[in-house]
């Protein structure tokens, strides 16, 4: 990441230092693109390479690691009160997943949500009340309503199978084993059209050859990944992306060098080939 190329941003200051109007759809995705910093894996003063990409501190706020109290809840939201769903957000870990939650809450109008990853996200919470990186999807479909679709890609087929039957009618279910048989676009062909979506990366649903992160991983390539997010694109108004699935900061060293570079080369491409995606979008919709 420390190598991005400069991404672009049209916007100025007034006199007060204060952002002036963004002047376009596109200028206002490009100038929500953030980088939350929890754990401080992200390298240092990598949006400094980036215009239009910021950096949010998070690491102080205490009870956010896999579980999210509600204390926690409310700073984090607190801290992007002014930040919307729009652009690229990259969130660190898989532990810290339950923010894109948090997003979703900014989409007042009917929107479907796309979520790569290994997991389903959707377990009930072993703490009741208490949010988490395991149980945040499931908080979503519960509770939101202006969810209409819930597009699960990359878990296994047994995976999904676990999920109660009561919630699988606003659920499209893609198995690594269907888009492993070439079956993907007939199911994502099922994405309502008539609603944005918003879509969520967790890096473990990739092979480790790709990403490497904190929890056990999938088998998906990036080639894949790029060719399931061009057809989401190509049939769907988005309305901004997020990004998780570092690795932890607590390895040892010799791994976390390696690790760090893989996610790095996966990071920096991920996030051109999304401002590619967008910037194309805007242009023809």
């Amino acid at each position: 990441m420390q190598r991005w190329g400069k991404a672009r941003g049209n916007e100025t200051e007034n006199e007060t230092g204060n952002q002036t109007r963004i002047k376009d759809v596109n200028d206002l995705k490009m100038n929500q693109n953030i980088l939350l910093d929890f754990s401080h894996i992200y390298p240092t003063d990598v949006e400094k390479g980036e215009t239009g990409l910021r950096r949010v501190d998070l690491s102080d706020i205490e009870g956010t690691n896999m579980y999210c109290s509600r204390e926690a809840a409310e700073e984090i939201k607190k801290r992007l009160k002014d930040t919307g769903p729009e652009g690229i957000h990259f969130l660190d870990n898989g532990n810290y997943h339950y923010v894109t939650l948090f997003f979703a809450e900014k989409i007042q109008t009917p929107f479907s949500l796309v979520l790569f990853d290994h997991h389903t996200d959707m377990q009930k919470p072993l703490v009741p009340q208490l949010l988490s990186c395991g149980s945040w999807a499931r908080e979503l479909m519960d509770h939101h309503a202006s969810i209409e679709q819930l597009i699960l890609i990359g878990p296994e087929r047994k995976t999904l199978e676990t999920i109660e039957p009561q919630l699988r009618e606003r659920i499209i279910c893609v198995s690594i084993e269907e888009i492993v048989q070439g079956k993907a676009e007939q199911d994502l062909a099922r994405i309502k059209a008539s609603v944005p979506v918003y879509i969520s990366i967790d890096k473990d649903v990739l092979s480790p050859r790709y990403a490497r992160t904190n929890w056990n991983q999938g088998e998906m390539t990036m080639k894949v990944l790029e060719r399931l997010l061009l057809e989401i694109f190509k049939h769907q108004k988005v309305i901004g992306a997020d990004i998780c699935g570092e690795c932890s900061p607590l390895e040892p060293l010799e791994k976390l060098i390696q690790d760090e570079q893989i996610n790095r080369e996966t990071n920096e491409g991920l996030y051109h080939f999304l401002e590619r995606l967008f910037g194309k979008e805007y242009q023809e919709k």
